[in-house]
């Protein structure tokens, strides 16, 4: 769209025929993309499922997907299929960037060897190569691809000159880093950041519970610190498509170096281990009011992995679903951005979003997940047992 709204012509490719048949009728499958806004650009850009108009273009953005294994270790198949396709139609003097987030040494050791191998061509000398990790977040409109600081770490110093002029067309800030290490690097660092500072005050959370304490308000208080302190706030774990996958990249990645990522590695057991914890919350708050979790109607207010969104990658609600069908409980949900949602592995266990009011209507127990901007929960839970996992009903009332 950046490129696009700028006056270039862009290619999308896409393996998935139902994105690619969406853009090329002016239709957005992405939330901050409104149709209007596509609709605007349509006559510049084109989509296809194959790679063989990527031939004709000056710079190719390599986006694709870099998730975890079931053993939680990098799956890097997604980029070396992009690689193998892309060096089959790859030209002389044709920028490429990754973008898509993985370990230090992934573009120089993995992507140049693929794109070398099928195109005879050697990256730093017959084209141009650069990491350049992607900095957006859901939902956000104060800051945008234009207004947040591009890294750009090329192979060499005119690789990096290269992808700098290409980014300038649609970025107001670049910051050139030496390497595609560094800027592999960055992009972990930067969220590993957030890992484990969600991960300390969860864990904060956990003992507050225990010690009879408003983590809530230890938080508010901290926060009145002028210097020396972020505001981190505890919650139901981490959710999207970097923060729960970033730390296990690097873990992996030091291994190779005789060294284990012990901080980083923490923080991730704890966050994943959030959800549990929730659902072992829920279960108290039943068993407080003398009822057993098979059986009871459980109302789950937000399922997305963030407020104000629909995106549901990695969301913790998920899991605390999961478990709590698996116990047998009657578990119902309300998300005005997420339509339905499917329970577990299998495909056809999905379950629909219900109205607030209908969803928390005669429930044994609602549960704030996710609490989403215009619902007013205060006025919705009036009654019952509630378990608020946000914190939006404080001073009302505290989480169980």
């Amino acid at each position: 769209m950046a490129f696009a709204e700028a006056g270039h012509d862009v290619v999308a490719v896409d393996l998935a025929p139902e994105r690619v048949a969406r853009i090329n009728r002016g239709e957005s499958y992405i939330e901050d993309i409104t149709d209007e806004r596509l609709q605007a650009v349509a006559a510049r850009i084109t989509a296809d499922t194959a790679y063989e108009p990527l031939a004709g273009t000056d710079a190719v953005i390599v986006c694709v997907p870099t998730p975890l294994s079931e053993n939680r270790e990098p799956n890097l198949q997604p980029l070396r299929a992009a690689g193998w396709s892309l060096a089959r139609v790859l030209r002389p003097g044709q920028l490429i960037v990754l973008e898509s987030t993985t370990f230090p040494g992934t573009t120089r050791d993995l992507l140049a060897p693929i794109l070398e191998k099928t195109s005879g061509l050697v990256a730093g000398v017959d084209y141009p190569l650069a990491f350049s990790p992607e900095r957006v977040d859901p939902g956000r409109t104060d800051y945008t691809l234009r207004n947040t600081p591009k890294i750009v770490g090329g192979l060499t110093e005119a690789c990096g000159d290269a992808a700098e002029a290409l980014y300038t067309e649609v970025c107001d800030d670049i910051v050139r880093v030496s390497s595609p290490e560094v800027a592999e690097l960055t992009k972990l660092h930067e969220n590993i950041f957030r890992s484990v500072n969600i991960a300390m005050v969860n864990e904060m959370s956990m003992l507050c519970e225990r010690m009879g304490i408003d983590i809530w308000e230890v938080v508010d208080a901290a926060s009145t610190k002028p210097y020396g302190f972020m505001r981190f706030e505890p919650g139901p774990g981490m959710g999207g498509h970097c923060l729960p996958v970033d730390p296990f990249y690097l873990s992996w990645q030091a291994r190779k170096f005789d060294m284990t990522t012990r901080f980083i590695e923490l923080a991730g057991e704890v966050n994943q281990q959030m959800p549990y914890e929730c659902t072992n919350r829920i279960v108290r708050a039943l068993n407080d009011v003398g009822k057993p979790v098979r059986g009871s109607r459980i109302a789950i207010l937000g399922v997305s992995y963030k407020a104000g969104i629909g995106d549901v990658r990695e969301s913790p609600a998920l899991k605390i679903i999961e478990l709590l069908t698996g116990m047998g409980g009657d578990v119902v949900y309300s998300d005005p951005y997420v339509p339905t949602v499917r329970v577990g592995a299998n495909p056809a266990c999905t379950i629909e979003s219900l109205v607030p009011e209908d969803a928390v209507e005669g429930c044994d127990v609602a549960v704030i997940v996710t609490a989403h901007p215009g619902v007013d929960h205060g006025a919705l839970i009036d009654d019952g047992p509630v378990v608020d996992l946000r914190g939006v009903l404080r001073p009302v009332r505290v989480a169980s």
